[in-house]
C-alpha cells in the first residue's frame, strides 16, 4: 500500500545499504511487471464486459466494477512505482508524486475491500430477506460515491504529510508525521482495523450466515418449482464472492504483519534480508489486484463468455452460441393466446402455433388440453431470468 510511513528501505543512514545485484533486481521487475500486465489488463476486461452488455448491470456487478477499478488504478499508478523506490531506495518522481504515491493506495485498497463488504451485505438482503426491495441504480451508485469519499478522508493525512527530502547521495520520498517514533505506527494500526479487520469481520459473518442457509437449510420465501436451480445460481454467486474475499485476506495478511511487527521493533529495519521480505510482502499484496478477474473467469460462465469475446481474435478461443446467449438480455414471457403461446426474447417475438391433440408440448408449457397427461407443477419456462436475477 505504498508503505504509510517513509517506504520499506529508508534508515537514518544518508547511503542506500540495500544496493541489490543485478540479477535479483531483474528477477523482481519481471515479477512486479507480470501484477501490473494482469492486473491492469484483466480488469479493464472485466470493466468492459459489465459496462457492453446489460445483462451484465446488476447490483452485484456494479459494485464489481468498482472493484476492477480500483484494482487496476492502484496496479498502474503504484505496482512498478513501489518496487523502483524498494528496490533502488531512491525516489526519482517528485514531490507531488510522492504525495499521490502514499495517498492512492490507501483508498484504493478502502474501496476495494467495501465494495466486497457492500456485495456480502447485498447477497445477505437477497437471501435471508428475499422479500425486501432490492438496492437501485441510484441507491448503488450512491453507496459507491460514499466509500470512495470515506476513503479519500482515511487517506488524507498520508497525502498532507508526504514529502520529499534530498540526502547527500539520494532523494526519500517519506511522510513527515508530527511524532515521527508514534504517529506512524498509530496511523498503520487505525488503518489495518478500518481496511482489513473491520471489513473482513463484517463479510466473515454475513458470509457465515449465507452460507448456512445456502448450504444447510431452504432458502426463506422460496418455494418455486424451480427451487433446485435457484439454489445452485446462488450458491455459485457466493461461493465466486468467497473466495475472492479470502484470497484477498490472504494477500494483505503479510503486509499488515510486517508493518506492525516492524513498527513494534525498529531495528528490524536494519536487517540484512529485510528489503526481501519488504519486496515479497508488497508483491503479495499488489497481486491481489491481478486475481480477481481470473476468479470471475473461471467460476462465472457469464463472465467467462465476456472474456471469450474480448479474446476472440486470438486462433484458439471459440465463443460458441451458448457464450453470446449468456450476455445477451433474455426475457421469456409465455402468454397463452387461444391456441397460440408468444415468446418474447430480446426485440425478437416468436410465434408458436400448436395442435391441441398434439402432447408433444405438455411439458414444455406445463399445460395439455388434449390429453389427460396434465405434467404436474408450474411451467419452468419463463423463470430462468428470474433465477438468474435472484442469484445477482
Amino acid at each position: 500500500m505504498g508503505a504509510p510511513s517513509n517506504g520499506s528501505n529508508i534508515t537514518s543512514n544518508y547511503t542506500n545499504q540495500f544496493v541489490q545485484p543485478p540479477w535479483r533486481v531483474a528477477l523482481w521487475s519481471v515479477a512486479y511487471s507480470l501484477v501490473l500486465a494482469v492486473a491492469v489488463f484483466g480488469n479493464v476486461i472485466v470493466i468492459w464486459i459489465i459496462l457492453a452488455h446489460k445483462r451484465m448491470r446488476t447490483v452485484t456487478n456494479y459494485f464489481l466494477l468498482n472493484l476492477a477499478f480500483s484494482d487496476a488504478s492502484m496496479a498502474a499508478f503504484n505496482t512498478l512505482i513501489n518496487f523502483i523506490y524498494a528496490a533502488h531506495g531512491e525516489w526519482y518522481f517528485g514531490e507531488a508524486y510522492c504525495k499521490f504515491h502514499n495517498f492512492f493506495p490507501v483508498t484504493s485498497v478502502f474501496a476495494s475491500i467495501y465494495s466486497m463488504t457492500a456485495i456480502a451485505v447485498d447477497r445477505y438482503m437477497a437471501i435471508i430477506h428475499p422479500l425486501k426491495p432490492r438496492l437501485s441504480a441510484k441507491a448503488t451508485t450512491g453507496i459507491i460515491v460514499c466509500i470512495w469519499s470515506l476513503a479519500i478522508v482515511l487517506a488524507f493525512p498520508l497525502c498532507y504529510f508526504s514529502t520529499t527530502q534530498v540526502r547527500p547521495r539520494r532523494t526519500i520520498c517519506y511522510v513527515a508525521w508530527p511524532r515521527m517514533a508514534d504517529d506512524s505506527f498509530m496511523y498503520h494500526i487505525i488503518v489495518a482495523v478500518l481496511i482489513y479487520v473491520l471489513p473482513l469481520v463484517v463479510m466473515g459473518i454475513t458470509y457465515t450466515i449465507v452460507g448456512l442457509t445456502l448450504w444447510g437449510g431452504e432458502i426463506p420465501g422460496d418455494t418455486s418449482d424451480n427451487y433446485h436451480g435457484q439454489l445452485q445460481a446462488k450458491r455459485k454467486v457466493v461461493k465466486m464472492m468467497i473466495i475472492v474475499v479470502v484470497t484477498f485476506a490472504l494477500c494483505w495478511l503479510p503486509y499488515h504483519v510486517y508493518f506492525i511487527v516492524t513498527g513494534l521493533n525498529k531495528r528490524l529495519s536494519k536487517w540484512k534480508y529485510i528489503q526481501q521480505v519488504y519486496l515479497s510482502v508488497m508483491w503479495l499484496a499488489m497481486s491481489s489486484t491481478m486475481y480477481n478477474p481470473i476468479i470471475y473467469c473461471c467460476l462465472n460462465s457469464r463472465f467467462r463468455a465476456g472474456f471469450k469475446r474480448a479474446f476472440r481474435w486470438c486462433p484458439f478461443i471459440k465463443v460458441s452460441s451458448y457464450d453470446e446467449l449468456e450476455l445477451r438480455s433474455t426475457r421469456l414471457h409465455p402468454t397463452r393466446q387461444s391456441s397460440m403461446y408468444t415468446l418474447t426474447r430480446m426485440d425478437t417475438t416468436m410465434v408458436v402455433v400448436y395442435d391441441p391433440f398434439d402432447c408433444r408440448l405438455c411439458h414444455l408449457y406445463g399445460t395439455c388440453s388434449g390429453c389427460s397427461n396434465k405434467p404436474e407443477g408450474k411451467s419452468s419456462i419463463g423463470l430462468q431470468h428470474v433465477d438468474e436475477r435472484a442469484a445477482e
